[in-house]
């Protein structure tokens, strides 16, 4: 189980180093910068939807979302759902970004 603190919520929370306004600007820029590379490389996709939802996806994962990359099936995570599926490359460079799995993973989009 992970290591836990209350949040303002009251409920527990993964211990997360605050994250500055300044860095969560430049965690969003990594991200678009891997939202276009995947695109690119899969040579398919509109980057529209996912170059949109960039800032708001950063805050909550880098920020607001109680997560534990090394514990990803923690009972007690918060969950995200992303009901637009062709904006996953936002999801997907935003797990990497938070250390879900590597970002040479990011190369397979759109691969079986």
């Amino acid at each position: 189980m992970p290591p836990e603190s209350e949040s303002a919520r009251g409920s527990p929370t993964v211990a997360t180093p605050p994250v500055s306004v300044e860095e969560l600007e430049l965690i969003a820029r990594r991200i678009r910068r891997d939202i276009i590379t995947m695109i690119h490389t899969a040579q398919a996709g509109h980057p529209g939807g996912s170059l949109s939802a960039a800032d708001i996806v950063t805050a909550l994962y880098f920020r607001v979302m109680r997560l534990d990359p090394a514990n990803p099936h923690w009972p007690d995570r918060d969950r995200f759902i992303l009901s637009k599926g062709h904006a996953c490359p936002v999801w997907y460079a935003a797990l990497a970004e938070r250390g879900f799995f590597d970002k040479a993973h990011l190369a397979t989009l759109r691969k079986l």
